[in-house]
Order: C-alpha cells, then structure tokens, then sequence
C-alpha cells in the first residue's frame, strides 16, 4: 500500500491560471478515464463487498478502462489489510494509506496524485444506486459539465431514510441558500465527479479537510461560474452510520461562516478560475440574471440579521443618549453591514470596483429609512412624552418593516438594477461586476444555411463531408451509408443531412 503526502500549500499559476475550455476528453482505451475513490476509515466490514460490486458494475457498464482508489483515513482496524488484498487481486483496484483522518484530505489527496481526467468518490456503503454512476460522469466526459453531483433532493429521486436525517439534510440545504446563495439542491450527497483540470485549479481554494469539503468546493465552483450537473439519485441510508452527526452539523455550520466572510470581503481568488467557452454567444455573459424569488431569500436572511445587530446597538446606545441619536447611530452603522451584505450574498456584486458608489448609494436608502424610523419616533413621543423602551423597539420594528420593503425595491431597481438596465452603459464582462455583454447577433459557421440574411436552399452533395461538422483535431473521418462525417472513436453518430425540401424554408 503506498502512502501520500498532502500537496504543499503553495500552488503553481497553472494551478489557478484560467480553466481551459470544455471540449469532450481525449478518452484512451488503455488508460483509466474514470478515478473512482472510496474514503474509508475503519471499514474492514463492508470494504471487500463494496469494491467488488463497484468493479463488477463498472467491468459490465462503463464504457471507458477505470480505477478504483481505496482512500484509508488512517483506520486502525483490518481495513489497510483489505485494502492491501483487494489491490493484489483486483488490477482496476489500488489503494493509499493517509496517516490523518479527513474525507476532504482524503479526496483531496487522491485527486491532486491522479492521473484520470474525470475523478469521482462515493460512500463505502454504497447508498446510491450505482446505475447513476454513467449518468453523472457522462455530462464531464463530453464536455459539458464542470462537476457533477447526486442529488436525493430532486423531484425525481427515490430516497429512503428517517425523518431525522431527512430534516437535517433538508435544513442545512436551506441555510446555504439563504446564507451562501447555494443554487445546487444536495451539499452532502455522498456521490460527485469533477474534471481534473478544473480540480487543479478549484482544489488549491479549498480550505476544508473534513465533511465540509464537498460544501465549500460546490460554493466556490458555483461562484466562479462553472457549471454543476446535478443526476437524481435512488438513495438508501445506512442505519449502520458512524457520522457523528452534532459534531458535523456544527462543523459545517463553522465552515459557512467562514466561507461566507470570505465572500463578503472578496478574500476569494474566484475571478482565475474564469474560463472561455465555446461559441456560443450566451458564454460571454459574465453573470447571469439573479432570480427575484432567491433574492428575496437572500436579502430576508440579511434584513433579519440586519435587524437583530440593529436593535442590539440601539439597546446599547440608548443607554447613553436619546432615542434619536441612538436610532440615528445604530441605522447607520447597520446599514453599512447591510449594503455590504446584500451586495456580494444577495445580489452577487464580486470586486471591489463601485463598493464606494454602492455604499453611498446605500446611505441614501438609509437615509430614508431613517426618515420613516424617525418620523414613527417622532410620532410616537408626541402621543406619549415619556413612553417606555419597550414601545419604542416595537414602533420601530414596525417602521423597520416598511422601511425593508422599500429598501429592497431601491436596492434591486437602483443600487444593484438587473443586468442590462444598468444606465444604458453597455457593461460586460470586466467592465462591472454586474454587467452583462451580448454580441449583436449569433455567429454561424460559414458554408451553412444561415450564413446570408436571407435563407438559402443547401445543394447536398453525395460524397462530401457534411459542411456543418467541423472535425476535432485527432478526429478520424468515418462513413455511413454512403456519408462521410468526423468524429473520434467514442461517437458514431450519423449526421443528419439538409432535405431537399424543408418546409422550413417557405416561412
């Protein structure tokens, strides 16, 4: 069994230099396309079976030569000798030994050693059903997807587990799209993929070693703009489990916070794992339109906690100085916070270009909440000259209220407005953080059909390459009945030719 060594945590530019772009891999029939690895810690037990029953529905299913890495977590059971045995008879199988526990520092490990393009983990009880093991590496091999994830919260998964688990999964789920803006549906699913090269570059930010791990890489992989493929999963839980499941829960809850901070401070080198894409004139944009109804989850979770330090700092600086001053301080320092907040969490701003214009601009709207709060003080002292604190908090939240509603509007319409309303300025990609560049009109290959203004009549001709495919380097020309086309050994697709007459063309 061979032991490895954490990489250093000093990291090459290739390593955060800008992601290549997605092409279908060059897939070899001799060397494994496909790492899967199995983190393990004290699992002598269920170990052997697991391997095997992988390796039997790889051998029967994937297409591609295959390996399957046993990741030990520094067990101190037989585990490292089943490891060692299944190694000897098995040539698809190896294994390493890591002398630190950690499923982040174990997958991490792996994958930066490995040499496979696409590389995969999943659980030792093999919760998942294996039949999606094609479906969530096919997205990467094709060139597709970035990352791929199981995913037991789709409509269409079938999972079975208790009320406990489902609850927590559920809840922590929400908390990540209310605090992290997380768009994936399932953070925990035992059963991801991952291109090497875009793991060269994402690995390196990550910063967790522990069940947290799979979390934070999602975050930081959706921030960057990369795109997640989610499979449903048929899914069985394990009422055997080990996981500590307080001691995870409260760990991920520390690693939120702490991902968040680095967020909001813009502590995250996301802007190099930036990457060009195809010719697709939708690639250019840099930021896709926020939705209203995850924005107004985002910017309610901000507001709540917004509210809370509000009403704290009142409290305190009401013990000092009237209601008016207090209310005064107290709106403005909040309101700071919430700008911040709500720019990077709820509207998805990165950088620090504008920050200053956008705090100004969040004075204002503070300003007029400070108008309404104010004025609800005023109102209230005049029908009451000595009345007491708790009143005053409740008025104030009342006003609070209002004054959210309208912060939001202003926010959305005039601090943060939707991409391609932003001043008539034509922003695009490096020019705002916000912006958005759309090329005038879709580009077409020459030689098809819709090259010219008006449509014109394609002339098929027998024999000759078909003009739309354009062939990939390496690619080989192959026929079918009688057509020639390009494509490497992994698609055979027949193209499809331009009729003679296509009703199409008399619209």
């Amino acid at each position: 069994m061979r032991t490895q060594q954490l990489p250093t945590t000093g990291t090459s530019s290739h390593q955060l230099g800008t992601l290549p772009a997605r092409e279908h891999l060059a897939v070899s029939q001799t060397e494994p396309v496909l790492d899967v690895v199995i983190p393990v810690y004290n699992e002598e037990k269920d170990l052997e079976g697991c391997v095997r029953r992988l390796h039997a529905h790889l051998t029967r299913t994937f297409p591609y030569p295959f390996r399957i890495t046993i990741a030990d977590n520094a067990s101190t059971d037989r585990t490292p000798a089943v490891a060692r045995t299944l190694e000897r008879e098995i040539a698809e199988v190896t294994s390493f030994r890591l002398e630190q526990k950690g499923r982040g520092r174990a997958l991490r490990t792996v994958w930066s050693a490995s040499d496979a393009p696409v590389l995969a983990y999943m659980d030792v009880d093999l919760s998942t059903d294996l039949n999606a093991l094609l479906p969530l590496v096919a997205p990467l091999i094709s060139g597709h997807s970035d990352l791929a994830i199981g995913s037991r919260l789709a409509r269409s998964s079938r999972v079975v587990r208790g009320a406990k688990r489902e609850f927590i999964s559920r809840t922590y789920n929400l908390i990540l799209r209310g605090s992290l803006a997380a768009r994936f549906s399932d953070a925990q699913c035992g059963f991801k993929a991952i291109r090497k090269d875009v793991a060269e570059r994402l690995l390196p930010l990550v910063e967790d070693t522990g069940w947290f791990f799979d979390t934070e890489m999602l975050v930081l992989a959706e921030r960057a703009g990369l795109r997640i493929h989610e499979v449903p999963v048929d899914w069985v839980d394990d009422p055997n489990s080990t996981v500590d499941i307080v001691k995870t829960a409260t760990d991920d809850l520390k690693g939120v916070m702490r991902v968040g901070r680095a967020l909001a401070t813009g502590a995250l080198p996301l802007d190099r794992l930036r990457r060009p894409f195809g010719d697709d004139p939708r690639d250019e944009i840099a930021e896709a339109p926020v939705g209203l109804a995850r924005q107004l989850v985002g910017f309610c979770v901000v507001g709540g906690l917004s509210t809370l330090a509000y009403l704290l700092l009142f409290s305190l600086f009401r013990m000092g100085m009237g209601s008016q001053l207090a209310n005064a301080l107290a709106l403005l320092v909040s309101a700071v916070g919430n700008t911040a907040a709500n720019r990077r969490l709820t509207f998805g701003v990165r950088g620090r270009d504008k920050a200053m214009r956008h705090q100004a601009q969040g004075l204002v709207v503070f300003g007029i909440g400070l108008a309404l709060t104010s004025g609800s003080l005023a109102a209230l002292n005049a029908a009451n000259s000595a009345p007491a604190q708790g009143t005053e908090i409740a008025v104030l939240v009342a006003a609070n209220l209002a004054a959210t509603v309208l912060r939001f509007l202003l926010f959305r319409a005039w601090v943060f407005p939707s991409q391609g309303e932003d001043e008539g300025e034509g922003q695009g990609q490096g020019q705002g953080e916000s912006g958005m560049r759309m090329q005038p009109a879709v580009q077409v290959r020459p030689g098809t059909p819709y090259e010219s203004e008006q449509p014109q009549q394609p002339q098929y001709q027998p024999q000759q390459p078909y003009p739309y495919a354009d062939a990939p380097q390496g690619g080989t020309p192959w026929r079918v009945s009688g057509q020639t086309g390009y494509g490497d050994e992994t698609m055979r697709m027949r193209p499809i030719d331009p009729h003679e007459y296509d009703p199409r063309s008399n619209r």
